[in-house]
Protein backbone atom coordinates (compact mmCIF):
# COMPACT_ATOMS: atom_id res chain seq x y z
CA UNK A 1 0.00 0.00 0.00
CA UNK A 2 1.30 3.39 -0.72
CA UNK A 3 0.48 6.56 1.47
CA UNK A 4 0.65 10.08 -0.14
CA UNK A 5 3.32 12.15 2.40
CA UNK A 6 2.84 15.31 -0.16
CA UNK A 7 5.36 17.21 -1.45
CA UNK A 8 8.42 18.92 -0.78
CA UNK A 9 10.74 21.96 -2.62
CA UNK A 10 7.48 22.32 -4.75
CA UNK A 11 8.20 24.96 -7.41
CA UNK A 12 5.53 26.91 -9.72
CA UNK A 13 7.40 28.09 -12.85
CA UNK A 14 4.63 28.90 -15.37
CA UNK A 15 0.91 28.60 -15.16
CA UNK A 16 -0.85 26.21 -17.58
CA UNK A 17 -3.11 27.32 -19.76
CA UNK A 18 -6.92 26.04 -20.23
CA UNK A 19 -6.65 23.88 -23.44
CA UNK A 20 -2.46 22.82 -22.98
CA UNK A 21 -1.44 19.24 -22.92
CA UNK A 22 0.84 18.43 -20.05
CA UNK A 23 2.50 14.89 -18.81
CA UNK A 24 3.93 13.81 -15.47
CA UNK A 25 7.76 12.68 -15.64
CA UNK A 26 9.01 11.42 -12.37
CA UNK A 27 12.73 10.02 -11.43
CA UNK A 28 13.19 7.84 -8.07
CA UNK A 29 15.38 10.03 -6.24
CA UNK A 30 15.56 8.53 -3.03
CA UNK A 31 14.27 5.43 -1.05
CA UNK A 32 14.82 4.53 2.39
CA UNK A 33 13.61 1.86 5.12
CA UNK A 34 12.22 3.07 7.75
CA UNK A 35 10.47 1.86 10.73
CA UNK A 36 6.79 1.35 9.27
CA UNK A 37 7.80 0.89 5.43
CA UNK A 38 9.67 2.09 2.95
CA UNK A 39 9.89 6.37 2.07
CA UNK A 40 10.27 6.88 -1.59
CA UNK A 41 11.35 10.28 -2.70
CA UNK A 42 10.62 10.93 -6.09
CA UNK A 43 12.07 13.82 -8.18
CA UNK A 44 8.88 15.26 -10.43
CA UNK A 45 8.06 17.60 -13.25
CA UNK A 46 5.28 18.58 -15.02
CA UNK A 47 5.92 19.82 -18.69
CA UNK A 48 3.58 22.04 -21.12
CA UNK A 49 3.85 20.46 -24.47
CA UNK A 50 5.11 23.16 -26.68
CA UNK A 51 6.83 25.13 -24.15
CA UNK A 52 10.73 25.29 -23.03
CA UNK A 53 9.93 25.46 -19.13
CA UNK A 54 8.28 23.02 -17.00
CA UNK A 55 4.61 24.42 -15.20
CA UNK A 56 5.89 22.73 -11.79
CA UNK A 57 9.36 20.76 -10.07
CA UNK A 58 8.57 19.13 -7.03
CA UNK A 59 9.66 16.37 -5.25
CA UNK A 60 6.93 13.97 -4.23
CA UNK A 61 7.01 12.07 -1.05
CA UNK A 62 5.40 8.68 -0.30
CA UNK A 63 5.57 5.78 2.36
CA UNK A 64 5.29 2.03 1.20
CA UNK A 65 3.91 0.18 3.14
CA UNK A 66 4.01 -4.25 3.56
CA UNK A 67 1.00 -5.99 3.16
Amino acid sequence: MGVNYGFEKVRFLQPVTAGSRVRAVGTLASAEPTGSGIRVVQDLTIEIEGSERPALIAQWVTLLVPA
